[in-house]
Formats: C-alpha cells, structure tokens, sequence
C-alpha cells in the first residue's frame, strides 16, 4: 500500500490549517493597527511629568541625545532624572555641566552595585523613586525624542483609568540590509504589541519609550516579583500590571523615540538573544498566542513547499490569499509606523522570518547575561 498520497493529503491538510490560523491573527489582532485611528479628544491636559533616564558610561549617547529631551515644548512642570549607574566615564562631569544650564535636570549619582538584583532594575526603581511626579516617562541614553512634541503627546494619552502608555521605538534609518533586518523586525514586534493592546491582551512595552504611574509601579511592589531576572525592566513589567482597561497606545509620528541600531551582526544578536530570553517569564496566554502565531508562521514555507507536491494550484491560492492580506496589513501599518520604505521588500523579511524563528528560539532556554550594559 502507498502511504506517499495519505502523508501528502495530511500536510496538506495542515498546511491549510496553518493557514486558517496565521490569517486569524491577521484579521482579529493586525488590522486593528492597520486600522487604527486614535480619539478626538474635546480637550488636552497638561500634567507633571517625570522622564527617567537610566545611563552606564554613555556620555557619549548622553550629550548627543539628552538635549533633545532637555529642550521639549512643554509648559507644564517636568524634571528628567538621569540615573548615573556606576559610570566609569565622564557621565557625572557631563551632566554636572547640563545642570547648570537646565535646573530641570535631576542627576541621582549610583556608586555602588545592588547585590543580586541584575540588570537595569535597580537604578530605575531609584529613578521612579526620586520622581516627584505621579507620571513617568522612560527612555534610553541612546534614544532621541523625533519632536519637542514627544513629551506633550505621550502624556496626553493619559485619561480617567488609563495608567499605562505605550509607545514606538524606532531606529535611525541607515544603508545596508542588517538597518533594513532591525527596522523591520522593530515594526514586526511593535505590530504585535499595538495590535494585541488594542485588541485589549497588551502583553508589553519597550523601555525606549514607555510611561506610566508610579502608583502602578509602586502598588506592584516594583520590580520586585522580577528582580532575579536580569531583562525585563520593560516587557517583563508590563506583561505583569497591564490589562484591557488601563493600556493606551500612541503612534503619532512626533512622539517616537529614535535610537541608532547596531551595526554588527554581532551586537544585533546579543540584542536579540538578550530580549528573547525574558520572554519565558510572560503569562501563559501571551505565551501560548505569540508561540501559535510564530510557530505558524515558521512551519508555512515548509509546508508550502511539500503542498505543492499534493496540488499547486490550490496550495498557491490558499497562500495567495494569506499573502494579500499580510501585503494590505503591512503596508498600512508600515505607513503609520514611517516605516512604509519597507514594504517593497515585504515577501523577502516574511520569508526571513521562518529563518529567524529559528535563529532565535535557543534564547528562550538560554540562561541570560547579568549585566545590562
């Protein structure tokens, strides 16, 4: 008896399945970014606002970004705290000299490490601590604010019940394709977590440009359920407090954060191997959803390759349908995200992505590094 037609009708069966799948995510979680148009607000507020930088021996990051943030149009009582965690650079003279100038400045100088608490965790802790102000405003050393608009815009998302703010990081565009890999896989993860935010499942943020309570923070007891972990001062956090109800998302071009990606494969890798490896310690239902969309999407070309085998033209169609909707989605998503110079390329990173999946599904087990910088 020949098992070749049942095995084929069964992958093909699965391969359609897949399918079926990967196009639910598109139409129940993705469009919502696509489509996504934000509140008309009857009025603005202004509040007070805290915006907390964590910096290690980045004096070079921090005078070219900080003015930036120093000089935002906002009327409105703010301070930036720079939190100097234990730089053996010229942080503290740099920052000495800015205070001068901007009595808004707030250096909190760290001489000492936190024993057992790894990672950036502690010298932000101190940060929200020395806030004066109910709501903050996280960013980088090595991050730019897009606008002077940036600070006025992302705390104008706060309303009665909203506690947390989420916002877009983005990268320095720059020739070669390792700045068009960065951008797009920062546009591909920034899809997943708008989209399952308004689909009311936020699961996390990114600390490049992120706000939120300090009442939050505090009524969570901080970083404390997470200080053994040395990631997760961003996702990790926000994986644990947000829910349907107190997550807002703002994606209005003047409040990105611009950051300079890597420029070695290298140090793109240590990135990514650092940032996946907090993502075991999410909830199980985000676990399970991100897991099932990308484990569809790793096993679609595989499976396509062999459908065609069972019947091509079917197999294409089925694809064919998939691929016109994730070109539509993408292309609106890009073009909200100012990524849209990517979409031309939109079939090449999607197939990028069943190689990266595996690249990077080690660092889920990997034990992480234990510094942060």
């Amino acid at each position: 008896m020949n098992i070749l037609p049942s095995v084929l009708l069964s992958l093909f069966a699965l391969f359609c399945t897949i399918v079926a799948v990967q196009v639910f995510y598109y139409l129940f979680f993705f469009r919502r970014l696509a489509a996504y148009k934000p509140s008309q607000k009857a009025e603005t507020q202004e509040y007070p606002v805290s915006i907390i930088i964590c910096a290690r021996d980045e004096a070079h990051n921090l005078a070219k970004n900080l003015p930036g943030i120093l000089v935002q149009g906002y009327r409105t009582s703010h301070e930036i705290i720079v939190v100097n965690d234990n730089s053996k650079d010229e942080s503290k003279y740099l920052l000495d000299e800015f205070k001068k100038s901007f009595k808004n400045l707030i250096p909190v100088q760290l001489s000492q490490e936190a024993k057992l608490i790894p990672g950036k965790k502690f010298p932000l802790s101190m940060g929200i601590k020395t806030a004066r102000y109910e709501i903050v405003l996280l960013t980088d050393a090595d991050c730019m604010p897009a606008s002077e608009f940036w600070l006025q815009k992302m705390q104008d998302a706060y309303q009665p019940g909203i506690d947390i703010v989420l916002g877009y990081g983005a990268y320095h565009k720059m020739p070669g394709i390792l700045n068009k890999l960065i951008r797009f896989e920062t546009f591909h993860s920034a899809l997943q977590y708008f989209s399952f935010a308004l689909a009311g499942l936020p699961y996390m943020g990114v600390g490049r440009n992120l706000s939120y309570k300090k009442a939050l923070f505090f009524n969570n007891k901080g970083f404390s359920s997470i200080n053994q972990i040395p990631g997760g001062d961003d996702d990790l956090f926000i994986n644990m407090v947000a829910n349907k109800k107190n997550t807002a998302i703002v994606i209005d071009p003047e409040t990105y954060t611009l950051s300079s990606p890597k420029k070695t494969w290298k140090e793109w890798w240590r990135q990514k191997n650092r940032h996946y490896s907090a993502a075991r310690y999410y909830k199980p239902k985000h676990k399970f959803l991100l897991g099932l969309y990308s484990l569809t999407h790793a096993m679609l070309y595989p499976l396509l390759i062999v459908a065609l085998f069972y019947n091509w033209w079917i197999a294409l169609s089925v694809y064919g349908v998939r691929l016109l909707l994730q070109s539509f989605i993408w292309y609106k998503s890009m073009k909200k995200l100012q990524e849209v110079d990517l979409w031309p390329m939109f079939l090449l990173f999607d197939i990028w992505m069943f190689v990266y999946y595996f690249l990077f599904v080690p660092a889920l087990w990997k034990k992480p590094k234990q510094h942060w910088n």
